[in-house]
């Protein structure tokens, strides 16, 4: 039904999502292009281009490198986000963190050293522009 050439580009263009389920127990190095979800128990380090999202009874201990990621479950280590790290209220973050954004909920656990790396948004002194300073000779 489908040619080969087909069937190669239908999968290249599905979004993959690699799930850790709850019970499992995950010790090394993870790579992927895809989202991660885990419910289970990770000890290494996750890089992806992806979103990662960890599950009310995930645990991720190592390093974390990605896109953005959503906490309802324990993380401990250094995390390092280009977008949106998003703390529900379950959630217990301890460690390095360097994002670009940071949305806690009220009640999550968020003992770390934290850098924002986003963009700077230059702030506008009411309308007025900046008198400038006069030079004498």
């Amino acid at each position: 039904m489908f040619s080969e050439k087909k069937k190669n580009k239908m999968v290249e263009n599905t979004p993959h999502q690699n799930i850790i389920a709850q019970g499992t127990k995950f010790v090394g190095d993870l790579s992927s292009a895809g989202d991660f979800r885990i419910d289970g128990t990770v000890e290494g380090n996750i890089k992806t281009s992806g979103k990662i999202v960890v599950g009310k009874e995930g645990f991720l201990k190592g390093t974390l490198q990605g896109t953005d990621a959503y906490f309802e479950g324990k993380f401990s280590g250094k995390l390092t986000l280009s977008g949106t790290l998003t703390l529900k209220a379950s959630a217990y973050i301890e460690g390095e963190v360097i994002a670009g954004k940071l949305a806690v909920e009220p009640g999550a656990t968020f003992n770390v050293t934290c850098v924002m790396k986003g963009t700077v948004k230059e702030m506008n002194n009411g309308g007025k522009r900046k008198p400038e300073t006069e030079k004498t000779a």
